[in-house]
């Protein structure tokens, strides 16, 4: 009995013992590579350009040269992009292999799919529609980690404005903002500070920051800092204004959200209601709908069904969506 009892304990202290090892092995490994981005930020070669964060990327790519490969989307870059942009940490092959994972099992669960389909294509498609979980879930994270950032950024500013009106420098205003603003966006401004205490300039710092935070509202800010640096003025004056106008836009984006609620709402209902019949009639009467799924004509209504579903969905989407 004291064996067993002295197994278990030297069993659950060299668990406790890897777990902790991998823990500070994974927060150091995380710690290395963002000091090795900010030191290839400070040591990136080429000469000082003029920044122009107002420009927007799609406009600079219409007016650019349309031939050869410039012109084609790094679907690749764009995949590792929304990665860094979501905040988990993943890396493409993570990403690639949890795809894996969610592809075998949505090729087991179409086995106990009783459909009339042969079962590798049945394979195929459910298998396939089950590895896009992980690209939804990251582009989910990402959009929400955007809202956060948005958020507070008008709260950032009144900080930095109201320290600088209080006598502190531009720089240590921002070593404030960052220590005292919540993540994420405390993270990416105390970034953005190491990168200037390392020795990068300004415009290159401001430009990496615009960059990681693709937002508009972050590049008015870096336009309005670096613009300031060149011509002078009052920058915490600047810094309130955008504020203000930040809030007045979240503050019309509620306005415009309560008045579709309905449509929302109206969306949600009609792409449910059919989906939750065809549960129900499936539930209450299993070979009620039996002829549907196996003769010709069933098949061209219900795919002709679903493709309505989408487009109605797709038009009431259009017709809610406001911008602001």
């Amino acid at each position: 009995m004291n064996a067993i009892v002295a197994f278990a304990f030297l069993a659950i202290l060299g668990l406790l013992l890897f777990s902790i090892s991998f823990g500070l092995g994974f927060y150091e490994k995380q710690r290395r590579r963002k000091l090795v981005s900010m030191l290839r930020t400070v040591t990136q070669d080429g000469e000082e350009q003029h920044v122009d964060l107002l420009i927007d990327m799609t406009d600079q790519k219409k007016s650019g040269d349309r031939s050869g490969d410039k012109d084609k989307v790094d679907f690749l870059a764009g995949i590792e992009k929304m990665l860094h942009e979501s905040g988990l940490g993943w890396s493409m092959s993570r990403l690639g292999a949890t795809m894996g994972v969610t592809f075998l099992i949505g090729a087991v669960v179409s086995m106990f799919i009783k459909v009339d389909s042969p079962p590798a294509l049945r394979a195929l498609l459910v298998g396939g529609c089950a590895s896009m979980i992980p690209v939804f879930f990251v582009s989910k994270k990402r959009a929400s980690r955007l809202a956060q950032l948005e958020a507070l950024l008008p709260d950032a500013l009144d900080f930095l404005a109201r320290s600088m009106r209080a006598g502190h420098a531009f720089t240590i205003s921002l070593e404030m903002v960052g220590e005292e603003i919540q993540d994420p966006l405390g993270h990416e401004l105390r970034t953005l500070f190491n990168e200037q205490n390392l020795g990068a300039s300004m415009e290159r710092s401001f430009a990496g920051f615009a960059r990681r935070v693709p937002i508009p509202d972050v590049r008015y800010f870096c336009s309005a800092v670096l613009l300031q640096r060149q011509t002078g003025g009052n920058l915490s004056e600047i810094l309130n204004r955008l504020s203000h106008i930040i809030r007045e836009r979240f503050r019309l984006k509620g306005q415009v959200k309560a008045v579709s609620a309905h449509g929302r709402l109206t969306a949600i209902i009609l792409t449910l209601l059919p989906i939750v019949t065809l549960g129900g009639l499936m539930l209450t009467s299993p070979g009620y709908l039996d002829p549907m799924f196996q003769s010709a004509m069933g098949k061209k209504i219900l795919g002709l069904g679903v493709l309505a579903q989408i487009m109605g969905n797709l038009f009431i989407r259009k017709i809610i969506r406001i911008k602001v």
